[in-house]
């Protein structure tokens, strides 16, 4: 069985010059990679705001599964990439408002820091579209 192979995009410039795609989806799997808490213009949103980031993050999030034909109850295992592990809780607040119907699996992780030393979350999704 051949599957096709969509590109998302948000129409960040990053994309282009990088040469990276929001969300891939291919046959019923679609993949968001790391999404940081941006606005249209580029902006970080909730400067200092763990819990206003993930939520930022969730929207671009599920404005990128509707572009590829899925929505949030199709998530099946997300990521949560924090720059310090002691904001969890604000950050599991944030995104089981997104979350709780789906019940996908979940990793939370931190790192040192993101290319822009405003952002405190970034998350990824995996979403499968089921028959």
């Amino acid at each position: 069985m051949e599957h096709r192979r969509q590109l998302i995009s948000n129409g960040n410039p990053m994309e282009e010059i990088v040469g990276f795609s929001r969300a891939v989806r291919v046959g019923p799997y679609i993949s968001v990679g790391g999404t940081a808490p941006v606005d249209s213009d580029g902006k970080t949103v909730g400067v200092g705001d763990v819990y206003a980031q993930t939520k930022q993050c969730f929207e671009i999030i599920e404005a990128a599964l509707e572009q590829a034909g899925s929505g949030l109850h199709d998530v099946v295992r997300t990521r949560v990439i924090l720059t310090d592990i002691d904001n969890w809780k604000a950050a599991i607040e944030a995104r089981k408002e997104y979350c709780r119907d789906a019940r996908p699996v979940d990793t939370i992780m931190a790192i040192n820091r993101f290319v822009n030393p405003e952002w405190l979350v970034e998350i990824e999704v995996d979403a499968v579209i089921a028959d």
